[in-house]
């Protein structure tokens, strides 16, 4: 055998070997991605809170009937279910959380082995880490595909209901960027335009019954727990909306989401303090997609119960704006602006996020869609003064390595995180 031979066989048997592991892999990860047995647990009440009391009284701003600003003390709302739908900052609002969270002591609810409550299937109770009926939470915040009545058996009675939208247009092109290659059906796609050719006859390349279809077509609603692929005149689309109107107090906008948290500081009485971030998991310029008005209005009819439904909620989110008062909430907004200006100029090193090759330390690295490294994140400054360090790095810290710090055992994550690294390289 010559030496050139040689190399071919050793290639191609390192092949084999790499193609058996990562076909050993994914059948492992989807036999434990399956949805669990399901049994009838006991029904226990859950308490009004388990939260630690008692807990400081906040002056809050309000307008009487001559329009004066007065202040009358308020307690901070602790009980929250955020609703965390895909590809629309999510994460960012997910690590103000946690920081909320670990400054009252409050007990998340968090899934068991991976970063999601088994989505795509419906939540169950019995997916939330040691479980046992009548156990008390006070936060869920984790991926889902929403269970209303199965969310209100594990919180207390009094829970504030959060969530987030996304423009539909911007988040199909995202959902595509971030999910396509999981989505087979995508693979049969010609060109090196896939989201164009797509969107130019998405009746030839999406079959509503194929393997995680759902990420390209009214994600939104399927996250809710509804039907993504109604027809916009089937009377479950409004019936489904009128349902998530009813549930959640707050329906937050992507697009305006430094006004959607002064809303959330309105309405849960918290301190600005609370509503510092920075924003994670943002991809770079290169890799967006630029939606020509052509293409802009073929996704949106596309994604037209997702389009419906953003509509509705873009009203009631003016409404509450205006309620509010709108000189207030660009004073509010303007403050809030500076405060985390300030907060990138002692932490973040450079003062702004970078690509996932020029990240320095492996517990900033944001995870990352299968064969890109689109996904940007932030170097820690080396001379953080001591008052900020700690504070600097949770801001600063990417979503999976969060959720190790707080406890929960990812191995399931983890170890797909290595098959995609491995598909990757």
């Amino acid at each position: 055998m010559t030496g050139k031979q040689g190399r071919q066989w050793r290639s191609m048997c390192k092949g084999l070997v790499l193609g058996t592991l990562v076909t050993s892999c994914m059948i492992l990860l989807y036999c434990l991605s399956t949805p669990q047995i399901h049994y009838r647990l006991p029904e226990f009440p859950v308490p009004y809170s388990c939260a630690h009391r008692p807990v400081q009284l906040h002056p809050k701003p309000a307008t009487n009937s001559s329009q004066q600003a007065t202040r009358q003390p308020c307690v901070p709302k602790v009980d929250i279910m955020f609703m965390k739908t895909h590809k629309t900052a999510s994460s960012t609002f997910l690590n103000i959380l946690f920081r909320f969270g670990e400054k009252h002591r409050l007990k998340f609810a968090f899934p068991d082995s991976r970063n999601d409550f088994f989505y795509p299937s419906f939540f169950e109770r019995s997916q939330v880490k040691d479980y046992r009926p009548g156990m008390c939470f006070n936060i869920i915040c984790n991926h889902m595909r929403f269970n209303a009545d199965e969310v209100a058996k594990l919180l207390p009675m009094d829970t504030s209901y959060i969530t987030i939208l996304r423009d539909p247009a911007e988040l199909f092109e995202s959902s595509f960027h971030y999910f396509g290659r999981l989505v087979p059906l995508t693979w049969k796609i010609p060109g090196d335009d896939k989201l164009t050719e797509f969107l130019r006859d998405p009746g030839s390349y999406f079959d509503p019954e194929g393997f995680n279809s759902f990420y390209l077509k009214n994600l939104l609603f399927f996250d809710f727990g509804q039907d993504n692929t109604l027809q916009l005149d089937d009377p479950r689309v409004n019936r489904g909306i009128k349902s998530i109107t009813a549930r959640f107090q707050l329906v937050m906008l992507v697009e305006y989401f430094e006004e959607s948290l002064i809303l959330l500081k309105d309405a849960l009485c918290w301190e600005m303090d609370d509503l510092l971030f920075f924003k994670l998991n943002a991809r770079k310029g290169s890799t967006v997609s630029k939606l020509t008005p052509e293409l802009r209005a073929r996704a949106l009819e596309w994604n037209a119960i997702d389009w419906k439904l953003y509509q509705h909620f873009n009203k009631t989110f003016w409404k509450k704006v205006h309620a509010y008062g709108q000189q207030r909430m660009a004073e509010d907004v303007a403050e809030l602006r500076r405060r985390n200006a300030e907060m990138a100029s002692i932490c973040i090193e450079g003062g702004h996020a970078v690509e996932a090759d020029s990240i320095q330390e492996t517990d900033m690295q944001p995870w990352q869609p299968i064969g890109a490294k689109s996904i940007m994140g932030y170097n820690l400054k080396q001379n953080v003064d001591k008052a900020h360090r700690r504070l600097c790095r949770k801001m600063l810290m990417p979503e999976i390595q969060y959720l190790t710090e707080l406890g929960v055992n990812l191995w399931i994550t983890k170890l797909w995180g290595r098959v995609r690294d491995i598909i990757n390289w």
